[in-house]
């Protein structure tokens, strides 16, 4: 037998199996925070994943330095799992700048290929909360004594804005999601 009829019927017969597993495949909707939708036969309703800000204190001051400790919990309301691919946040003191950022930062990495081995990205299982962790540094503010003092008060109102990354881990619903959120505290 001829080596490309072969490799056709091979190509035909892949192409004919994934056409079916995508005709075949359950379809998945995300509502936004707040709706209510209408069901519909078929299609699974999937929910946004639920972000708290669980810790934000500032734990150590010197003349020269301070660190931030800060945590938030993630939670998965579904069923399915979850790939929490990175979390990016920016950290505010209100009474210092509403716009000016005193810390930021990124949790977890985005994979970069097919397979990546090491990458730093979080599962969460269906009904399941985690919770992710930073410790900041911040160095010498000797130049802005308001600041220092800011950091010194523990009535400071803080205020934490992001967005969260992730996939669903289904082969066939996991396109990217983005959830913002903004926390005053």
């Amino acid at each position: 037998m001829n080596r490309k009829i072969f490799l056709g019927i091979a190509v035909a017969a892949l192409m004919a199996i994934l056409g079916g597993i995508l005709l075949m495949g359950s379809t998945m909707v995300i509502t936004p925070q707040g709706e209510i939708p209408a069901e519909t036969p078929g299609i699974t309703q999937l929910k946004p994943l639920q972000i708290e800000l669980a810790e934000l204190s500032v734990t150590k001051i010197s003349e020269r330095s301070a660190t931030i400790k800060i945590a938030f919990k993630i939670s998965n309301p579904n069923l399915g799992g979850v790939i929490v691919q990175t979390m990016d946040y920016q950290l505010y003191a209100t009474e210092y700048s509403n716009s000016e950022q005193i810390a930021g930062g990124e949790i977890g990495s985005r994979p970069t290929g097919m397979v990546e081995f090491g990458s730093n990205y979080y599962v969460l299982l269906g009904n399941n909360a985690i919770t992710l962790k930073e410790t900041i540094g911040l160095k010498s503010f000797q130049n802005d004594p308001e600041l220092w003092a800011i950091l010194n008060d523990s009535t400071t109102p803080w205020r934490v804005t992001g967005d969260v990354f992730y996939n669903f881990s289904s082969l066939l619903g996991g396109q990217e999601n983005e959830l913002h959120f903004e926390f005053i505290k």
